[in-house]
């Protein structure tokens, strides 16, 4: 078996339906009477985000990702909204976890992250969301993320990283894993195990030092979400992983 081969397998085991007719988006209509009750008129949709709607998610990471979005004459601050959606969540008895910007739970048997934002008003999708490790809020616009993301044409090399990662137990937040490996493999033309061993080759190299900003707010510095230290757990695995003899020591 050939290091593509090996990893193309791995990669349709852990496929994800993202079709309309996708398991994971019921989920969304399981959650709408709740979100409906918890935010009344203020609540401007629900839809799919973060890696389900890049097309760069795996069986085993999180199922889905739904942006809960609020309307602009929301009178509570982004660190009250999240926090009562966290409370009412765990009233209807989900159990939810704290994450950065969004709440995990569990609904059916899925994964579910919840990302609570508040409308920045006009036509445009801008959003300001709160982020709980650095106790602040940002703006920016997940339908520009999205669009980076999916269109990038590494959306295989980036769920293999995923799953390492994962597998690895790293703690490298899935926008800035995806910002950092289209940086490392701007203009590779080669296969996926070539272009993923270049991925590890950034990460063990200029990585831990570079700068990745928002693109849809460069003021937003996604690179300040780890810490040096966080950063140089990532680069160590890198090197790990280069000194490794089969793809299956690295991603299974």
């Amino acid at each position: 078996m050939t290091p593509d081969q090996y990893l193309y397998g791995i990669l349709s085991r852990e496929a994800v339906d993202t079709s309309a007719t996708s398991p994971a988006l019921a989920v969304r209509q399981t959650l709408m009477p709740l979100l409906n009750e918890w935010a009344g008129a203020m609540l401007r949709g629900v839809y799919p985000s973060g890696s389900f709607a890049k097309q760069t998610s795996n069986r085993s990471g999180t199922d889905i990702d739904l942006f809960v979005s609020l309307s602009n004459q929301t009178t509570e601050s982004l660190k009250e909204i999240y926090t009562k959606l966290f409370n009412r969540l765990g009233e209807k008895g989900y159990a939810p976890k704290k994450q950065n910007v969004s709440l995990n739970i569990r609904v059916n048997g899925f994964d579910v992250d919840l990302v609570p934002a508040k409308h920045q008003g006009g036509n445009g999708e801008y959003h300001s969301l709160y982020r709980r490790r650095a106790d602040t809020w940002t703006q920016t616009n997940v339908n520009t993320h999205i669009s980076k993301v999916s269109a990038s044409g590494r959306t295989s090399e980036i769920r293999v990283i995923k799953l390492w990662r994962n597998q690895h137990q790293l703690d490298f937040p899935s926008f800035y894993l995806e910002l950092a490996i289209i940086e490392a493999l701007s203009g590779a033309r080669g296969s996926l195990s070539d272009n993923v061993w270049k991925a590890f080759g950034y990460l063990a190299g200029n990585f831990a030092n570079a700068r990745f900003v928002d693109p849809a707010n460069t003021n937003n510095v996604i690179s300040d979400d780890l810490s040096a230290t966080e950063r140089a757990a990532i680069k160590a695995a890198a090197v790990r992983a280069l000194a490794t003899t089969n793809w299956n020591q690295i991603v299974v």
